[in-house]
C-alpha cells in the first residue's frame, strides 16, 4: 500500500511539472522574437554564425540580477566570439514591477554598457515556455542539426555575492564543455535569484 501511495504521489508530481511547462535538458527549444532596448526586434535566428546561445532571464533591480550584471557582460565578451552570445530577457510584469519597463531597461543597458541584446518579454510567454522561475535563470542552447537543443539550465555560478570567491563556474564550465564537443557536467543546477514577477 505504501508503494502504491508513493507511486501515485510521484505520478502527481510529474503531472504537475508537465502542466507547469518549461524545458528540461535535452529538449528542443523554440526561437522567439522580442523587442530589444534599441527598438529593434531580435530572434535567435538573427545570429546565423552562432553555435548556440546563453539565454539569461534577468531584470533591472533584483539584488541577484544586479550582482551578476558584470559577470554576464564578461561571459558575453568571452563566449560571443566563440559562438555563444548572451541573449538577456526581462520577463517581469511591469504592472507589478514598473521599474522593469522598456525605458528603465534602456537606461540600465546604457549605464552598464551591455554588450548583448536586452529584450522585453512583453506578453510574458517566453519565460513560461522556457520554464524560467528566477532572475537570473540560465538556459544554454546548442544548435543541433537545425534544432535548438537545451544543454544546460540553472545558475551562473555558486557565489552571487563575490565573483572572486566562486568555486564552481557552472555556466562557463558548461559552455567550455560544449565548445570541446563534450557534455556539461552538471547540466542542471538550481537557479538562485528573485522570483519572476
Amino acid at each position: 500500500m505504501k508503494k502504491l501511495i508513493l507511486s501515485l504521489s510521484i505520478g502527481l508530481i510529474s503531472a504537475s511539472l508537465l502542466l507547469a511547462g518549461g524545458y528540461s535538458v535535452g529538449d528542443k527549444a523554440s526561437d522567439f522574437k522580442l523587442e530589444n532596448v534599441d527598438g529593434e526586434y531580435v530572434s535567435l535566428s538573427d545570429f546565423e554564425d552562432a553555435k548556440g546561445y546563453i539565454v539569461v532571464f534577468t531584470c533591472n533591480n533584483c539584488p541577484y540580477a544586479k550582482a551578476y550584471q558584470d559577470r554576464i557582460i564578461k561571459l558575453d565578451e568571452k563566449y560571443k566570439p566563440m559562438g555563444y552570445p548572451v541573449i538577456a530577457i526581462n520577463p517581469n510584469n511591469t504592472d507589478v514591477k514598473p521599474d522593469d519597463d522598456m525605458s528603465s531597461m534602456k537606461s540600465r543597458a546604457e549605464d552598464k554598457g551591455y554588450t548583448f541584446p536586452y529584450l522585453k518579454d512583453t506578453d510574458y510567454k517566453v519565460y513560461k515556455e522556457y520554464g524560467a522561475t528566477r532572475t537570473p535563470h540560465i538556459f544554454v542552447l546548442t544548435k543541433d542539426k537545425g534544432d535548438l537543443k537545451v544543454s544546460y539550465i540553472g545558475a551562473i555560478d555558486d557565489n552571487y555575492q563575490d565573483a572572486s570567491a566562486v568555486n564552481d563556474a557552472y555556466l562557463a564550465n558548461a559552455v567550455d564543455a560544449l565548445l570541446a564537443n563534450g557534455k556539461p557536467d552538471p547540466s542542471f543546477t538550481k537557479a538562485i535569484g528573485c522570483s519572476i514577477k
